[in-house]
């Protein structure tokens, strides 16, 4: 029989296997010294930054900022807006969004900005989640992930796709842009569970609940089953744990209650459903456990910040 290690692993790799992306947007950059530029902040989403040759520095708001150099590799989780400068003391820059750039796709730009100084090649993106787990997990992360191209084994899958985007965009072939917006999908995907391999990671919240022994089936029946007719007691009954054990235990981890979580789990299912498919409300409120779609409404409402109905005219407009 596997150990209660094991199953936890076997759970956080069939959550990184179903993560999908909504969205990519991907920017060749060469800057200048000097220059400096800011990253605005955009919601439900991750930033990163491939330094392709010389350097940079990062700076997160009220933290230090991190030296780049070339082959590494910063994921900026959580929609944080953030600098990037040419040298640690640079002031502010002007936003990105707001700089000349050649869009050659939607999803796919060049950018060419600074003085006439020492340049410095960058690939930057930016990659949005919509399905349930991959809000979770990025609710999990730190605010700043740093790969170190120093730290990277030669076999690093993260260093195999750091040079196919660079050849996609350093020697542009047709299709290249397309090309390496996709593989910007996996290269996020693969800095993540470089990053949970890596036994200095701090796993905490969603993450430390998934691959508790007992917390973490409970999770895991939720997402297999979220529109059962769950109550503490069920939950409890699946954790093998008392009510006010299993209770106390899920806060603990999850950082919110179980049915809390269950509401949001919900709520997320929802919302994305709403964006993907012309599903009645009504039997989305059936589907999620829900009684009647005035409860489903006043939830999703509460949960989402939005009704069913605004959501679905952001996904039609």
């Amino acid at each position: 029989m596997a150990d209660s290690t094991d199953d936890g692993r076997d759970r956080l790799a069939r959550v990184l296997y179903m993560l999908r992306m909504r969205s990519t947007f991907c920017c060749q950059t060469e800057v200048r010294q000097p220059w400096s530029m800011q990253m605005p902040s955009i919601a439900d989403s991750v930033s990163f930054h491939v330094v392709t040759s010389g350097s940079m520095w990062l700076k997160l708001p009220d933290a230090e900022a991190v030296e780049l150099r070339a082959g590494d590799l910063a994921l900026v989780p959580h929609g944080l807006g953030h600098d990037l400068l040419g040298s640690s003391d640079s002031p502010r820059g002007p936003r990105v969004d707001q700089l000349e750039q050649e869009y050659l796709t939607p999803q796919y730009s060049r950018l060419r900005y600074g003085g006439e100084g020492r340049a410095t090649q960058l690939i930057c993106g930016i990659v949005s989640f919509d399905d349930p787990a991959s809000r979770e997990l990025m609710r999990a992360l730190p605010a700043f992930l740093h790969i170190d191209a120093d730290t990277m084994s030669a076999a690093s899958p993260v260093r195999d796709l750091l040079r196919l985007i660079a050849g996609e965009l350093t020697a542009p072939q047709a299709g290249g842009g397309a090309v390496a917006t996709r593989l910007a999908d996996v290269l996020v995907i693969h800095a993540i569970r470089a990053w949970l391999s890596d036994g200095q990671a701090e796993v905490q919240g969603w993450l430390r609940a998934l691959q508790d022994p007992r917390i973490g089936r409970v999770l895991e029946a939720i997402h297999d089953d979220p529109g059962r007719d769950w109550d503490l007691q069920r939950m409890a009954k699946v954790a093998a744990m008392s009510r006010s054990s299993f209770s106390a235990r899920f806060t603990e981890l999850a950082g919110t209650t179980p049915v809390g979580y269950l509401t949001r789990w919900r709520m997320s299912i929802a919302h994305s459903r709403l964006l993907a498919e012309d599903v009645p409300v009504a039997k989305l409120a059936g589907e999620l456990g829900y009684g009647s779609e005035a409860a489903f409404t006043r939830a999703f409402g509460r949960i989402v910040g939005r009704t069913p109905g605004q959501v679905r005219r952001t996904a039609v407009a």
